[in-house]
């Protein structure tokens, strides 16, 4: 599976890009640093635990949900990137029977309907993080962390999503169909 396939008409923005577009290249490398830091740092986590539980036989409270939390980050902050490179998981066989044209038009179909979606989780998501922050909303363990955590990587991750689908969108309609 290629990350970028330069023949397809939306694909990820050349060096010499809109603003946006570099401001969101630059916003999306520090959110993969940071999404390859929890992963590792989840990765540790859960490690420490299968050793403590089944080596020391003691108990284990907070590494399987700090491990989910680390996680959901990894996942929310790396979305934007990969976006950014179009590295999302796609059928091939489609843009491959279409003209470029046709393919163009596909293209734009699927990112606003894309961009809909993750606008819709988005807003969802900080409606969410609003709630845990106000109402002092907790998970139900007996390590009890705040929801507002997992809920403001979510919400910060959806929100890059949009802004990149909208700069990839706009980048598009800039360049225009093929002839």
């Amino acid at each position: 599976m290629k990350l970028v396939d330069e023949g397809v008409a939306l694909a990820a923005p050349a060096a010499g890009g809109s603003a946006l577009e570099r401001a969101l290249a630059f916003v999306n490398r520090v959110l993969m640093l940071v999404a390859g830091v929890t992963l590792l740092a989840g990765a540790i986590v859960l490690t420490e635990s299968v050793f403590v539980r089944y080596f020391l036989r003691q108990s284990t409270d907070w590494q399987d949900e700090t491990t989910v939390f680390l996680l959901v980050g990894s996942t929310f902050l790396s979305a934007p990137f990969v976006q950014q490179v179009r590295g999302h998981v796609g059928i091939e066989a489609l843009p491959e029977l279409l003209s470029p044209r046709a393919n163009y038009y596909r293209g734009l179909f699927v990112d606003a309907v894309g961009l809909a979606f993750c606008a819709f989780f988005a807003w969802k998501s900080w409606t969410l993080l609003h709630e845990a922050w106000v109402d002092d909303q907790h998970t139900a363990s007996s390590w009890g962390p705040p929801l507002w955590i997992p809920y403001c990587v979510m919400s910060i991750g959806m929100s890059v999503l949009c802004l990149q689908i909208l700069a990839q969108l706009i980048g598009a309609l800039a360049r225009g169909a093929p002839k």
